[in-house]
């Protein structure tokens, strides 16, 4: 059963460019209401606020983002008034495609028992083709120190202590959970949690390949691992022979099903993601060159009419910045009662 609603608060940020009031989320809202203390941050475009006011502002906190809270990522400037607005200090922050059920609610929530900041496992539905492309993502994530969903948790109290997170950084939630972890917080990885989420379209999927990939910018070994996929499989097909690359295919095609399986996921994960993890390394390993071109020639990403060079901070460089904060017992997590 949830806590009581007093328990918990969750925040939405939204920039929509249509009206979204009619649709699935709204009836989601309708849902999550009576449950939690819910803050949706809208940035959206004034005609489509007031009809998103008009369908919502009975059932939610409607606002706008603190102007003082502007941030080149603007969901971080989203998350930051909600955080600034919360009464709680459980916080469940999630993207507007992402459909919490009342058990993934009540476990991540009982997550934040024992740890600062909570990090689920998302996966797609329904499955369109790119939805399953991008599950191979997941699955090697699985066995690789986890995904990075679209929803977190995290205690108010550490976030605070911290003065936020740099809303310059495009791999968003990468950025909160460093600046957990540099102020000594603790974090859950649970592999068994699973929280929902419903596809981007055809069309928003082909336009983050390239963003997606200068993420990685701020984990360098992860990226020198993808930028060497391609030319060792041009080095392996023209000195071995195609069988090399048969082979890689059907090791990547192992490691996905292993992440499948691991934790429950084969009650979420269909068989045939795991089929189409490589298609997903062959992009990635395209991509990565790509955003490694555009930060050489363009200083960035480009990104809703701007370019955004800063993928997320390094952690030696938040440990320095956040050692002169307040002790950690100030914003500890209660443990469990026996």
């Amino acid at each position: 059963m949830l806590p009581t609603r007093a328990a918990i608060t969750y925040i939405l940020p939204i920039k929509a460019v249509a009206s979204q009031a009619d649709g699935e989320l709204g009836a989601y809202l309708q849902w999550l209401a009576p449950q939690v203390e819910l803050i949706v941050v809208d940035g959206s475009a004034p005609d489509v606020f007031a009809s998103h006011a008009d369908a919502w502002g009975a059932i939610v906190r409607h606002v706008t983002p603190a102007p003082d809270l502007a941030t080149p990522m603007g969901k971080v400037g989203g998350v930051l008034t909600g955080v600034r607005l919360a009464s709680h200090e459980r916080l469940v922050i999630a993207d507007d495609d992402v459909r919490y059920d009342a058990v993934a609610l009540e476990r991540i929530v009982r997550e934040l028992d024992d740890a600062h900041v909570v990090r689920p496992q998302n996966y797609f539905t329904p499955l369109p083709w790119h939805a399953r492309w991008d599950t191979g993502r997941m699955l090697l994530n699985r066995i690789a120190g986890g995904d990075w969903p679209g929803t977190l948790a995290v205690r108010r109290s550490i976030l605070r202590a911290a003065g936020g997170y740099d809303g310059r950084a495009m791999f968003e939630n990468l950025e909160l959970v460093r600046t957990v972890l540099a102020m000594g917080g603790v974090e859950s990885v649970p592999l068994d949690l699973f929280v929902a989420r419903r596809p981007s379209t055809t069309k928003h999927f082909w336009s983050q390949r390239i963003r997606q990939a200068y993420d990685e910018l701020a984990r360098p070994p992860r990226l020198a691992t993808q930028l060497a996929v391609l030319p060792l499989a041009i080095l392996g097909a023209t000195t071995i022979g195609w069988r090399s690359l048969a082979l890689g295919v059907a090791a990547i095609v192992a490691a996905a099903e292993l992440g499948r399986r691991r934790a429950g996921g084969t009650t979420v994960f269909p068989a045939s993601a795991s089929l189409l993890a490589p298609a997903w390394v062959a992009e990635r390993a395209v991509c990565s060159w790509l955003a490694l071109g555009a930060r050489v020639l363009l200083g960035g990403v480009p990104y809703r009419g701007t370019v955004l060079r800063h993928a997320a901070t390094p952690m030696r460089v938040l440990r320095a910045r956040l050692a002169p904060q307040p002790p950690l017992e100030q914003h500890a997590p209660p443990r469990r009662s026996a």
